[in-house]
C-alpha cells in the first residue's frame, strides 16, 4: 500500500475566528485528496488590520497557528505578512491544488499563476467571520 502523500494542497486566510465552515473548508480538501499534504498559510495580524481594520484580528497570530495546528486535516501551517512572502510561501510549497472558497471565484488570486489547479469550494452554510462579528 502506498503511503506517500500524492498531492500538496495549499489553502490560505486570516482564520481569525475559526467557524465551521473553515473546518468544513479543511476536510473537503482532505477528503477530496487522500493521503495529500495540507498546507495552510494564515495572514499576520499587521496584515489583517491593513486589510480589514484596526479592531482585527480577534484573535492573534499564535492563537490562530495553534488553533490551525491542532486540526487533524491541516498537515503544515506557515504565516505570510505580504503578498510577496505570500508568493514565495505557495512557491517553495510548491502545490498541487489550491482549494478556495467559491466567493473568491470572481477574484484575483494571489498566487494563482504558481498553482496548476484552483478548486473552488462551496461556502458552508454561508458562514464568513465578518458575518459572525456582525451579528455579535
Amino acid at each position: 500500500m502506498n503511503t506517500e502523500p500524492t498531492k500538496r494542497i495549499w489553502l490560505n486566510g486570516t482564520f481569525d475566528v475559526l467557524h465551521l465552515g473553515h473546518i468544513k473548508l479543511f476536510q473537503h480538501a482532505k477528503q477530496t485528496y487522500p493521503n495529500s499534504i495540507i498546507c495552510v498559510g494564515v495572514d499576520t495580524d499587521d496584515r489583517i488590520r491593513q486589510m480589514k481594520g484596526p479592531n482585527r484580528p480577534i484573535n492573534p497570530l499564535h492563537y490562530r497557528v495553534e488553533f490551525l495546528k491542532s486540526i487533524r486535516y491541516i498537515d503544515e501551517v506557515c504565516t505570510f505578512a505580504t503578498n510577496d512572502e505570500l508568493r514565495n510561501k505557495i512557491a517553495d510549497f510548491s502545490p498541487d491544488v489550491m482549494c478556495i472558497g467559491d466567493d473568491y471565484r470572481h477574484h484575483t488570486i494571489i498566487g494563482e499563476e504558481l498553482i496548476p489547479r484552483i478548486e473552488y469550494v462551496e461556502r458552508f452554510d454561508n458562514l464568513s467571520t465578518t458575518k459572525i462579528l456582525n451579528n455579535s
